[in-house]
């Protein structure tokens, strides 16, 4: 009888095991999907700043220096790479500082902008910028939605029966999207 009530605990393991992994797996995927979702609204700004560059160095009297800048840090974000399946807090920093950097050179490249009203007026830039306007909403949702698939994966593996499993399997924690330092102070506006 003894017999029959371990083989029946084993089993229940061994089902609960099976039950967590293929649980674990398909929420990790979920975040690698997610992670993809991000990285191809990143790529779409990376690819719309070559043609807002051009279309900007079409006016001789441009600040070449911040075009410079702009194509210097869309440069340096295109090299930080992550692996979906290493998606850790300190890689993410990385990553998300790399994409800081170009959002501010981008950030004063549309301030200076201001500063001649013939491109202003450009329909190309008008467009361009237009884009890059609604490919960093893109960006802020698909972050809020990797966000939220990540919050999902670390809570299920974390929760019982899956964290008897998780780390014997191979499952880590993954990391979030952050806010960057400085950004909870409100810019200052002046005229």
């Amino acid at each position: 009888m003894t017999k029959w009530i371990i083989i029946g605990a084993v089993a229940v393991l061994v089902l609960l095991g099976f039950s967590s992994y293929n649980g674990l797996v398909s929420k990790d995927e979920d975040v690698g999907k997610a992670w993809g979702n991000v990285e191809s609204d990143y790529q779409r700004r990376a690819d719309l700043i070559p043609n807002l560059v051009n279309t900007v160095k079409g006016y001789a009297n441009f600040e070449k220096e911040t075009l410079t800048q702009v194509i210097q840090a869309r440069a340096s974000a295109t090299q930080v790479k992550i692996d979906a399946n290493n998606l850790t807090p300190e890689n993410l920093a990385a990553f998300q500082q790399a994409q800081g950097g170009l959002s501010s050179a981008l950030s004063r490249l549309l301030v200076v902008a201001e500063s001649y009203p013939d491109l202003k007026a450009n329909q190309n830039f008008l467009d361009l910028q237009a884009q890059l306007e609604g490919t960093e909403n893109r960006i802020n949702v698909s972050r809020q939605r990797f966000n939220d698939t990540v919050n999902d994966y670390n809570k299920s593996r974390r929760t019982f029966p899956a964290v008897l499993f998780a780390s014997i399997m191979g499952f880590k924690d993954k990391g979030y999207f952050k806010a960057e330092a400085g950004s909870e102070k409100a810019p200052e506006v002046k005229f």
